[in-house]
């Protein structure tokens, strides 16, 4: 059975009093089998590069229907625990933020900021590694502005990814920049529901635990900064000839629209929601489409075809319908997560790390990080996965009194790490559909593999380096006082 804070948060996450608890063939891991196999099921196809986006949706829904034949109890209850898993707020969050930050990047892309990136990139010489160097600082801004990398993720994959591969970046290495940033955004921002998550289930302040985490982030991000512009050189394929027209078909004028992405900025650096800074940012933008003399019909189009059929079309309705497939495989992925909590998953990990720390801080750290990473396999909205980590998090902590900001950049950093790394992870899906569908719109635009960018999102990488180090030197490690300050080591210890 559950200890009664686990309960909590699974009735917190999906606003029901009670959840009848699952029994599967095999014990209380057989709840993970829907998962494993979607894993196995999406590497395969990475692998193959047969991946598609309904290809993906298929393996999931096998893979739940497999867990059904597994699980002993009623079918009903199963049933009934997969609907709470999708109605979890956290699902739908994320598909709002993806429909309203793929109009606005679609509007941008009507208003020609690509071609103005490109242009600018010719002008200046900002090419190869270096415009991937500059990608990987502006969807970090981004990403700390908007609180969202999966918002990012969607924005950027439209804009910068042909930019850059026109312009000589390594395509691998322009994906990975662009995951990094959101790593680095949705770890650090004060507005990013993460941030919001680990600090308040590990009872913190978010001001204190986004400034206690600021050293391990840009320790990371250094790094990862020169390896982008070092490695992000892909050459360009394209000849002397076919450059110099493309140098005369673009133009600057689609820098114009900088002003709708800068307004976005602003107001959410300011403290505006979400979907309050992206909606003026999709306002602006038409405003801007309209005075450039573009055809209304480039923002929404909509008209019968030969064959009577009505028909939707720009930039408005891309934005959205590039995500649907992604909104109903995320709904399915916080479906199958769900089980693990409902048939007692969690409880058998969180003894196993609390049976092996004996009183030890640096086990107590790294169970941690353990703990999370591993929920982090197979929960891959990083969001749910915090969720569901959060009370072992603040279970082993509390055990060595470690102070809060501590346990919540653990909590943090492993998990929006692994959100954009693992090829079958949320984060990464959500980038791979973004640029097949920009690809479309390009001559021989190559799409990168969710398994190909695995090795070098450098920025997840680096904080999960950084973590481990700090896990095991205690650089960084503080503990809480009588009255929940901040003590350092040497201070808790001659008490």
């Amino acid at each position: 059975m559950a200890n009664s804070r686990n309960d909590e948060v699974i009735d917190e996450a999906v606003g029901e009093k009670s959840i009848n608890r699952l029994e599967f063939r095999g014990g209380v891991f057989a709840a993970t089998v829907p998962l494993i196999f979607f894993i196995v099921w999406a590497i395969t196809l990475s692998v193959t590069k047969l991946v598609t986006e309904e290809a993906l949706v298929l393996g999931m829904v096998i893979g739940v229907a497999i867990g059904l034949f597994l699980c002993k109890s009623k079918w009903a209850d199963y049933a009934q625990a997969l609907i709470s898993g999708m109605a979890q707020p956290i699902g739908v969050i994320a598909v709002i933020a993806w429909f309203w930050a793929g109009m606005f990047a679609k509007l941008l892309s009507a208003g020609g900021l690509v071609d103005g990136l490109i242009w600018f990139g010719f002008q200046t010489g900002l090419e190869g590694g270096a415009f991937v160097g500059v990608t990987f600082m502006l969807s970090a801004l981004f990403a700390t502005a908007v609180g969202t990398g999966y918002g990012t993720v969607a924005a950027f994959g439209i804009l910068m990814y042909p930019a850059g591969v026109i312009l000589g970046a390594d395509p691998v290495l322009m994906l990975a920049a662009i995951l990094s940033g959101a790593v680095f955004g949705d770890n650090l921002a004060p507005v990013s529901d993460t941030t919001i998550v680990s600090a308040t289930t590990q009872e913190a302040d978010v001001p204190g635990v986004v400034r206690s985490r600021f050293k391990y982030s840009i320790t990371a991000a250094i790094p990862a900064l020169i390896l982008f512009v070092i490695l992000g050189d892909g050459g360009n394929a394209q000849n002397t000839e076919a450059m110099a027209r493309l140098q005369e078909q673009v133009s600057p004028h689609g820098l114009l629209l900088l002003i709708p992405f800068a307004l976005v900025l602003y107001l959410a650096l300011s403290g505006h929601h979400l979907l309050t800074s992206l909606t003026w940012g999709i306002v602006a933008s038409i405003v801007f489409i309209i005075i450039s003399g573009t055809p209304f019909t480039e923002i929404i189009h909509i008209y019968k075809d030969e064959a009577g059929n009505a028909v939707v079309e720009g930039a408005l309705m891309s934005g959205i319908g590039g995500y649907f497939n992604m909104a109903i495989l995320i709904l399915f992925i916080l479906a199958a997560a769900h089980l693990m909590e409902v048939a007692g998953t969690m409880d058998k990990i969180r003894d196993f790390f609390l049976g092996i720390i004996k009183g030890v801080v640096k086990r107590a750290e790294l169970s941690m990080y353990g703990i999370v990473a591993f929920l982090n396999v197979f929960i891959t909205i990083n969001t749910a996965a915090e969720i569901a980590a959060a009370p072992f998090v603040r279970k082993l902590g509390k055990e060595m009194n470690i102070h809060p900001y501590r346990r919540a950049n653990f909590l943090d950093t492993v998990t929006s790490s692994l959100g954009y790394i693992f090829p079958w992870s949320a984060g990464v899906l959500l980038a791979w559909a973004t640029i097949k569908g920009a690809a479309k719109e390009y001559e021989n635009m190559p799409v990168v593999s969710p398994a190909e960018v695995f090795p070098y999102v450098f920025q997840g990488w680096g904080l999960l380096i950084v973590m481990l180090i700090a896990a095991l030197t205690g650089w960084g490690l503080r503990y809480s006082g009588k009255n929940g300050e901040e003590v350092k080591p040497k201070d808790y210890e001659n008490k």
